[in-house]
């Protein structure tokens, strides 16, 4: 799969800052991740995005699925569950395993959907 070159696209121009805030995710009441090593993703004509350290995450309430989607600027995205008790939202955390290089700063982070689990920014 070939890179893409950002430069050849600036109508999507992408920025990894690090996030000066702590970040909580909780799901079912349980806490899910928290940190303060978080990066913040921005892409021209989308929000804002919140990625943790996997080492931050509580990994034993992920579980991964199937989905997966593609972008043609950070790669292969994979997707998991968020099991708590007997609750579950689905695909509700992805990461990009393998990204392209340009966003290679968000290897081994993990980012979940705002609209399925709670995000406290302190």
């Amino acid at each position: 799969m070939e890179e893409p070159d950002l430069a050849t696209h600036p109508e999507t121009d992408i920025t990894i800052d690090a996030h000066p805030q702590q970040v909580r995710v909780s799901f079912n009441g349980e806490t899910i991740a928290d940190s303060a090593k978080v990066l913040e993703l921005r892409e021209a004509g989308y929000v804002e995005v919140l990625y943790i350290p996997r080492d931050d995450v509580c990994m034993e309430f992920l579980r991964s699925t199937d989905h997966a989607t593609y972008c043609p600027f950070k790669g292969n995205a994979s997707y998991w569950n968020i099991s708590v008790g007997d609750e579950t939202t689905e695909n509700a955390a992805w990461s990009y395993e393998e990204p392209f290089e340009q966003v290679s700063g968000i290897k081994n982070y993990i980012s979940f959907y705002p609209d399925r689990v709670k995000i406290l920014v302190d």
